[in-house]
This record gives structure tokens, sequence and C-alpha cells, in this order.
């Protein structure tokens, strides 16, 4: 017999399907691909947290692959629309058009946290294809800030203003590294204030430091290519990524006072112990996590690969003790930075130790460039207790230093200091300039607010009004 309609008007209440289901599809992925990872999470999953079955999941989508793809190239679209609507095509933009710009960006950071953060983390799990497209859409775009920076300061090298567009962009980045908030206007306002400070940046001039004491440049490591391949974006550090999942820690220096380059004589011969962690921290900069085998390890340090798990039960508790190392380093430099006299001061030494152990040895790269579901459960609480406790101190300091701030915002900015740091460290496009620590350095104070308390030599410039404002984040060079 023929199934007679209810009665009333329109369609049947369950089958009515949801406008647009494909983004809302996408949305709900999105947010368990950011709580669990890209291979935490499987259709089945998906489909339930959006109540409906797998089978109708591949209505909208081919697998799981291709909502990660929807998801960032949506993101990325956004941005695209962006910088378009902000009518910089003409000889001479304007300031308000530069700040149009920033403004849009800013919102659109703040509104889809989570796809940055999947931008950042997840984009190396796409196709080759796909990974291809992504990085020449958004390397497309970034040429087109670049070239509008340059028609506004006309005196900086280009290669100087496309670092700067590159800080730009891990500025508005680093908003997905962390779940800091402030109400909406003044979370743009303040991601604005930072940038338009950036894009006035003098940057220092002269060679790079030298000696046994200055940091390497140039990282070689596998973490700079997967930050390539995965977009226009690199993964954030300290504050991010094995951050969230806890990678930073302390107990265990093994090399010295903090930021010191590699030693010319060892004191005393490492334990094997020791040895192994120093080789299998060079192997995953070098290889990435996932392309190490714990033979690799063994053979790296003179040793059978079954002999490493008597020190070590697994990579991932290898990773626990790379993630260890680097928190010591860091906090014997937050603890020298406070001896400092005055705020600034000990900000600037602070930043100082953070850019040195950033590129100098390889455990802080390492640490913050694997995937979350790599880093063992246990040594989780620990590490991340440690990362709240080394940004704290940075809090702590900003707020002495601009009272401005209340504590969210000290929070976002600091995390904006070292995401920008984090970023171009692993950026192949920038990070083999010869004077990229100084640089680092430059950047890392002027998104803080230092404006001329910082000594470093500047180029000297006439720093035109970028967005047609000063900043009221407490920005006070010129």
């Amino acid at each position: 017999m023929a199934r007679t309609a209810p009665s009333g008007k329109g369609p049947r209440t369950g089958d009515k399907r949801p406008r647009d289901r494909k983004t809302q599809l996408a949305a709900v992925a999105a947010e368990l691909f950011r709580a669990r990872g890209y291979h935490g999470v499987g259709i089945n999953d998906i489909a339930a947290a959006a109540g409906i079955t797998g089978p109708a999941l591949y209505r909208h989508f081919k697998d799981k692959q291709a909502i990660l793809a929807h998801v960032l190239r949506a993101g990325l679209e956004e941005i695209e629309e962006a910088t378009g609507a902000a009518s910089l095509a003409g000889a001479h933009p304007s300031p308000d058009q530069l700040n149009t710009l920033l403004t849009e960006l800013a919102g659109k950071s703040v509104e889809r946290r989570d796809a940055a953060a999947l931008w950042r983390w997840e984009g190396r799990h796409l196709d080759a294809e796909t990974q291809r497209d992504l990085r020449e859409r958004s390397g497309a775009m970034l040429a087109t800030w670049t070239k509008v920076l340059l028609r506004v300061r006309p005196e900086l090298p280009p290669e100087d203003a496309e670092l700067l567009c590159w800080a730009v962009l891990s500025v508005f980045g680093s908003v997905s590294v962390h779940r800091t908030s402030v109400p909406k206007r003044r979370f743009e306002q303040l991601l604005v204030d930072i940038a338009t400070r950036v894009l006035r940046a003098g940057l220092p001039t002269g060679s790079a430091p030298s000696g046994p004491d200055a940091p390497a440049t140039g990282i070689p490591h596998a973490a700079a290519s997967d930050a390539a391949a995965s977009g226009a974006v690199p993964p954030g550090g300290v504050t991010s990524g094995a951050v969230a999942s806890g990678a930073t820690g302390t107990p265990d220096l093994a090399a010295g006072a903090v930021g010191a380059g590699p030693a010319s004589e060892p004191l005393t011969t490492p334990s094997r112990r020791e040895q192994i962690l120093t080789e299998a921290t060079e192997l995953f900069a070098s290889h990435g996590f996932s392309a190490v085998s714990m033979d690799d390890i063994g053979r790296a340090a003179g040793i059978a690969g079954p002999s490493v798990y008597r020190h070590f039960p697994s990579k991932a508790s290898l990773l626990g003790a790379i993630g260890r190392r680097a928190g010591d380093r860091l906090l014997l430099g937050a603890e020298d930075a406070l001896r400092s006299d005055g705020e600034w001061p000990a900000l600037h030494r602070l930043a100082e130790s953070y850019v040195a152990t950033l590129t100098g040895q390889p455990e802080l790269l390492v640490s913050f460039s694997v995937d979350r579901v790599h880093i063992d459960e246990r040594d989780r609480p620990e590490l991340l207790r440690i990362q709240r406790e080394y940004v704290s101190r940075w809090v702590r300091l900003l707020e002495a230093a601009r009272p401005e701030l209340d504590t969210r915002e000290a929070k976002i900015t600091v995390h904006a200091a070292l995401t920008v740091a984090n970023d171009l460290t692993r950026t192949r496009r920038v990070n083999r300039r010869p004077n990229l620590p100084a640089e680092l350095l430059t950047l890392m104070s002027t998104v803080l607010g230092a404006g001329g308390r910082d000594t470093a030599p500047a180029r000297q410039s006439s720093t035109p009004d970028v967005a047609g404002q000063d900043g009221r984040s407490g920005y006070t060079g010129r």
C-alpha cells in the first residue's frame, strides 16, 4: 500500500537536511581532528558526532582526507577573499586599505581558530597534489602582501619585506596555538596592533654574530621541510603543537648552558643514555619522527637497536626526554633573564635565550614539530605544566612592563611573539638568512611592544604609518 503523506505543509521533519550540510560536517570533523589528531579520528567517529551514519557521510566526502582538504581550502579561500577585498591593486595603497586587510585577517583568525590549528598540524596528511596546491596559493597570496608592503616601504630590500609578511602571517596564525580569549573586537584590535608594529619594524643590519656562542642558523631539519610541506603557515612551537600535546619539559640538561652553541670539548664523556638521546634528537630533526626506527637510533649511538630499550622503552619515551631537555634549557634561560634590572631588559634577555635555544640545539624544534599523538600520555601532564610555567614567566614580565594589558591580553601577545620565532625558524623561505637570530630577537621585541627600548642596530627608515594608526597595544617606536 502506498505511504500517505503526513498532513501539513512542507517535508516531513525526518527528511529535512540542513542547508550546506557539507560545511557542517566539515566543521564537526575539524573539531574532532583538533581534539584527537587526524589519525585518532575515523569516519564513523565523524558521522556519530554529526548524528548520521558512516555511509551517509560518504555522500558528501569520499574519505577522511577529502574532509581535511575541504576544511583547509575553505580557510585559505577566506584569507584570499580578505586580501582581495582590501583593494590593494593600486600603485600606492593607503594606510586605510592596509588597515582593512589586517582587520579582515584578524577577524578570520579569531573566527576560525580551529581551522588555523589544522592548517598547522594536520596539513601533512593531505595528498601531494593538494599540498602543492595549498603551497602555491598561499605563496601567491604572500607575494601579494610583499609587493604591497614594498610600495608602502620602498626602502626595504624585497627579502626583508617578505620576512615581515611571513611574521605577520605568524601573528595571525598564533591564535591557533592557545585557547586564551578576550572579547572579539578587542582580540581583533590586539592582533591588528601587533601586525602593524611588525610591518613597521626595522630589521637589524650587519652580519650574524660569530664565535662559539653564536646560534646556528639555516636549520637543515625535517622540521623545516615539514613546515613548508604543510603550507604557508608552519607549525608553532613552545606555545603549540607538541606543547599543546605537552612536549616542552624539565629535568635532564645534557649540553651546558642555555643558548650555547655546540661545545668544542665536552667536560666529561656523556652517559650512554645521553648519547642515545642526542642521536635520537638529531635523527628526528633530520628525517622526521616516523621515519626513524629504534635500530636507526642504536646504530647512530654505536649500539644494537634492542639495546636502546634498556634506556628508553619506546620512541614516545624518547620524545618525552627530548621535551624535558628542551624545557630545561628554556627554564634556565628564564631564571637568568629574571636577574636583569627592570622588566624590559629581562624580556630582552628572555627573548635572547629563547632564540639561542631555538636556533642552536635541535631539541626545541623536535619537541614541537612532532604530532601530539606520538607523545606518551604519561609525559603529557608534566610537559604541559612546564610549558605553562615557562609562558607564565613571559606573561608576568610583560604585564609589569605594559600595565595597560590585562593578563589575557599579555598572554595572547606572548604567544604571538613565540610563534613568530618558531614559525620563521621552521620556514625554508627565510630560515637560512645569515642574520636570522638577530632578526628574530628584533621581531619578538616588536611583537611584545618594546618599541625604541630595543638596542639592536636597525636600518634607518622613515617607517611610514603602515596602517594609519600608532597601535593601541603600546608601540612607542617610530
